[in-house]
Order: structure tokens, then C-alpha cells, then sequence
């Protein structure tokens, strides 16, 4: 198995194809921020749930149950990587970017954790800003 450059990438790109197969739960492998980054998204009621596996001798996994709404469609819209290895992209507290007016959510990394664009902004911290969903 070939090591993956952008995680991040790599988790937002499996919940994505996990929405487009109709699949019931996708598999991550484990980090801290992958698992804050799904803990935003369950919050926020993008996916059902999340649990963490630590049964594996590779780390951990985690696994993120997907959601649908009546038609069977996914409640994910789009999931966008805005910051990459290559190109970090940061916003300061009065420069957090809005997704599609306040219909989406951006998540970001502050020094405070890791927060959507509205809780980064009520706590008055900027930070890298890692993905938008709708």
C-alpha cells in the first residue's frame, strides 16, 4: 500500500465515494484530526456517526457512518479540499470564508482546536482552513 501525501484528501475523497456507491459506513485510517474533522461533520449532521476502532495493530480506524435523507440522496452535497500540502490556505478571524452564504461549513484548525468557520469566528480565532462542505 502506497503512502498517502494529503490524509485529509484521502478521507474527504472516501466519504465521497462511499456517497456516490450508496454504502452505509466508510473506513479511515486513524489521526486525531481526521477524527475532529468527523466529529465536526456528525455535529453538523452531515453523517450519522462516527466510532473509532482501535483494534488494528495499523493505528486505528475510524469508521464514519454515512447519511441519506428520504430519497436515498447523500446530505453531502460537495466536500471541498481548500488547503492542501502544496498550497496552505489560512483566514484570519475577520477572513473566514462563508460557503454558499451560511448554507455550508467550512472547518478549520485553530490553536483553539479544530472548528467550523461559525465557532472559530465566535471564539475570534483564525486558522488553516481545511475543507468546505454543502
Amino acid at each position: 500500500m502506497s503512502a498517502v501525501t494529503d490524509p485529509v484528501s484521502d478521507m474527504l475523497t472516501r466519504i465521497r465515494n462511499g456517497y456516490i456507491a450508496k454504502m452505509d459506513s466508510v473506513s479511515i485510517p486513524y489521526s486525531k484530526l481526521k477524527t475532529e474533522i468527523a466529529r465536526i461533520l456528525a455535529e453538523e449532521g452531515y453523517i450519522r456517526s462516527y466510532e473509532i476502532r482501535k483494534d488494528e495493530n495499523a493505528g486505528g480506524l475510524i469508521k464514519i457512518y454515512l447519511k441519506y435523507n428520504k430519497d436515498k440522496k447523500s446530505t453531502i452535497t460537495a466536500l471541498k479540499r481548500i488547503s492542501k500540502p502544496g498550497l496552505r490556505v489560512y483566514a484570519q478571524k475577520d477572513e473566514i470564508p462563508r460557503v454558499l452564504g451560511g448554507l455550508g461549513t467550512v472547518i478549520l484548525s485553530t490553536s483553539k482546536g479544530v472548528l467550523t468557520g461559525t465557532g472559530a469566528k465566535k471564539l475570534g480565532v483564525g486558522g488553516e482552513v481545511i475543507c468546505s462542505i454543502w
